[in-house]
């Protein structure tokens, strides 16, 4: 009985972790939508004439740290 429980609880386990890890993924993919929405934002404000330069080099600046650290799945999705 021992070893049904150990080999249950091993499966929770891991199932928690498979769940954490998708959760972490989905957050990442969030974070890299709503930093290209941002972009966009800025890009189109700037081509527009109420946004600057500036604003627009930060956005893809965050975008371009996002994607070093997270990678660029997010843009295939």
């Amino acid at each position: 009985m021992t070893g049904f429980l150990d080999r249950a609880k091993e499966q929770a386990k891991q199932g928690l972790a498979q769940g954490k890890q998708k959760v972490d993924e989905l957050q990442q993919q969030r974070a890299g939508n709503d930093l290209l929405k941002k972009l966009g934002a800025a890009y189109y404000a700037e081509r527009r004439g109420s946004g600057s330069p500036e604003a627009t080099q930060s956005a893809l600046t965050a975008l371009e740290a996002h994607i070093s650290a997270h990678g660029d799945g997010f843009l295939h999705d």
